[in-house]
C-alpha cells in the first residue's frame, strides 16, 4: 500500500553527498525527538497519505508515521542518490540498520521510532527487508522492461508489503485482510507506474513489462522513445486493466465488518482510483504532464471516501 511512489525531494539522509563511496555506516540525522523526525519527513513529502493517517488513534498514527518515513528515506536512496556505489552502500546500511533494529540496536531516529510499532503490532523483520529488495530493484537498473513476474515481484516488495504491515497496524480479525492488503498494494502500484512512465524513463527506468510491450511491437523500445512509441498506450491500457482487477479483488477481499479497521486504506484507494480513472479518460497517453490532483480536490475525494465507510 505504498503511499506514494516518489515526491521528487532532496534525500534527507544527513550529509550523504559528502560520504566516500566505501563507507562503512548509515549517516544519522541528529535529532531528540524520533517521532518528530518521521512526522517532519512525512509532511515534508506533500503526499496524500497524511490525512487519512492523522483519523488513527494515537499510537496506530505514530506507527504509520514511522512507517511512512522509513519507505520515504529507503526509497529516496534508490531514486534521488545518482552516485551508484553510493545508493548501494546507503541501501546495504539500511539492511544493516534493520538487523540491529530487530536486534534492539536501533541508531536511526526512523529506526527509533520503529520500536514500539514493532512490539505492539508485531511487525516482521522479512517485510522490511522485502521493501529494500524492491528498492534494490529500482537501484540496480532491473527495473528496465521487466518480465511480468519481476513486476509482481517488484510490486509486492515496494507497495505490498508496506500493505501488509500496515493492516498489522490498523488492527483486525478477518483473515482476508492480508489478501486485500496485497491486492490493493499492486493496485496502487501498477496506477503509480501508469503515472509515471516519462518521469521513470527520465531515470532510465521501463517499468512496462517485456511481454506487454513485444506483444505491440515495443520490446526493444528505448526509454528515449518510450514516450513517443506508437502502441505504447495499448500497453498502458492492458497494465491499466490489471490495476482494475486489483482493486476488484481487493473489494471482494474485505468483509464489511472490516470497513472501520481498513478506514485509512479506504481514503487512500479514494485517492488512487480516481487517478486511474483520470490516466483511462486521456486514453492512457503517456505524453502529457502526470497527472496531479490539486490540495482540495484530495480533500475532497479523501472526504467522499470517508462518507463510505461510516
Amino acid at each position: 500500500m505504498r503511499p506514494a511512489r516518489r515526491s521528487r525531494r532532496v534525500v534527507n539522509m544527513g550529509h550523504t553527498g559528502d560520504l566516500p563511496a566505501d563507507f562503512q555506516g548509515l549517516p544519522i540525522p541528529p535529532t531528540d525527538d524520533p517521532k518528530q523526525y518521521v512526522a517532519a519527513v512525512t509532511r515534508a513529502s506533500g503526499s496524500s497519505f497524511f490525512l487519512p493517517m492523522m483519523l488513527l488513534p494515537r499510537p496506530r498514527r505514530e506507527a504509520m508515521l514511522a512507517l511512512y518515513a522509513f519507505c520515504r528515506e529507503t526509497d529516496d536512496v534508490a531514486d534521488e542518490i545518482e552516485d551508484d556505489a553510493l545508493s548501494s552502500a546507503l541501501l546495504k546500511a539500511w539492511g544493516a540498520e534493520i538487523k540491529a533494529l530487530f536486534e534492539g540496536r536501533p541508531s536511526h531516529p526512523v529506526s527509533h521510532a520503529l520500536v514500539a510499532p514493532i512490539q505492539r503490532y508485531g511487525l516482521s523483520e522479512n517485510l522490511f527487508n522485502d521493501i529494500l529488495e524492491g528498492f534494490e530493484m529500482d537501484r540496480s537498473g532491473a527495473m528496465l522492461r521487466p518480465t511480468l513476474a519481476e513486476l509482481e515481484r517488484y510490486c509486492y516488495c515496494v507497495a505490498c508489503c508496506v500493505g501488509l504491515l500496515s493492516v498489522e497496524i490498523f488492527g483486525y480479525r478477518a483473515p482476508a485482510i492480508p489478501t486485500f492488503a496485497l491486492h490493493l498494494g499492486h493496485a496502487f502500484q501498477l496506477t503509480n507506474i501508469l503515472r509515471d512512465v516519462a518521469e521513470d524513463a527520465e531515470r532510465g527506468r521501463i517499468y512496462l513489462p517485456i511481454e506487454l510491450l513485444a506483444k505491440h511491437g515495443l520490446e526493444t523500445v528505448t526509454t528515449e522513445d518510450i514516450v513517443k512509441a506508437p502502441g505504447v498506450a495499448k500497453v498502458c491500457a492492458e497494465i491499466g486493466q490489471m490495476a482494475r482487477n486489483r482493486f476488484a479483488e481487493a473489494s471482494r477481499a474485505m468483509p464489511s465488518s472490516e470497513r472501520r479497521n481498513m478506514r485509512p486504506a479506504i481514503l487512500m484507494r479514494g485517492v488512487y482510483e480516481p487517478y486511474l480513472d483520470r490516466i483511462e479518460a486521456t486514453g492512457f497517453r503517456v505524453d502529457g504532464p502526470r497527472i496531479k490532483f490539486g490540495k482540495f480536490k484530495k480533500l475532497s475525494m479523501v472526504f467522499s471516501a470517508l462518507l463510505r465507510t461510516l
